[in-house]
């Protein structure tokens, strides 16, 4: 079934990031390799199949910012730390279950997604993203739907826009794949009228320039209001 129906039946104003990433997947947005775990022992069993390093994450439908909760683990090297992360991480109220993913590397962050202007209806956005987000401030919007020249435009038009070409020795990032990325988001909102906003953030620059997103939020809107 529909994730985006489910959440709307259940009166949830958002998608678990489960929920979302594979919403988002089945548009051809890359998302990074993961699983679900019911408890500590599945975790670790995960984890072994994806291959360590792994991010382990709390997740329920509550815990949209699961940063601040403290429900996001990186770098674990073990099946005793992914244990011992777990264990910690359920005790996290509104924690219902475990994400194991992929640790992804590569040093820039970016980040993609829509929001629903009153005036100017569904936009697609891009810019900087990861922790910094709100303080570098660093984003452009366009209308959606989002041609190819549209998607490119918008690469060039942050003010960082330097940050998608070679960087400390890693490749240039792939702009045919980010601009897939946001036409795709800019169809998603015209399709998905009941999607207030996404938030995938942060987007990572694999050290190959393939673009990836490891974290993902979807909100919705419930009869007629807007809480997140």
């Amino acid at each position: 079934m529909n994730p985006v129906v489910d959440a709307l039946a259940g009166g949830r104003p958002s998608l678990t990031e489960h929920e979302a990433k594979q919403f988002l997947a089945g548009f051809g947005i890359p998302i990074s390799r993961y699983a679900t775990a019911a408890d500590a022992e599945a975790a670790v069993a995960e984890a072994k199949t994806i291959g360590f390093p792994v991010v382990l994450k709390a997740s329920g439908a509550e815990l949209q910012h699961k940063t601040e909760a403290g429900g996001v683990v990186l770098d674990l090297r073990s099946e005793a730390e992914v244990r011992e992360a777990a264990q910690r991480l359920l005790q996290i109220p509104g924690c219902a279950a475990l994400l194991v993913e992929e640790m992804v590397r590569g040093d820039r962050e970016l980040v993609c997604g829509i929001i629903r202007d009153v005036q100017l209806g569904p936009c697609v956005m891009f810019g900087l993203g990861g922790i910094l987000t709100e303080v570098l401030d660093d984003a452009v919007y366009r209308v959606a739907p989002l041609t190819d020249a549209d998607a490119l435009g918008m690469l060039q038009d942050i003010r960082s826009t330097k940050i998608l070409g070679p960087f400390r020795g890693q490749s240039p990032a792939d702009r045919v794949a980010l601009s897939k990325i946001l036409v795709a988001l800019g169809n998603i909102a015209i399709e998905h009228e009941a999607i207030r906003e996404i938030d995938l953030n942060p987007i990572k620059i694999r050290l190959d320039g393939s673009p990836i997103a490891v974290d993902a939020l979807i909100a919705v809107t419930i009869s007629g209001t807007t809480q997140r």
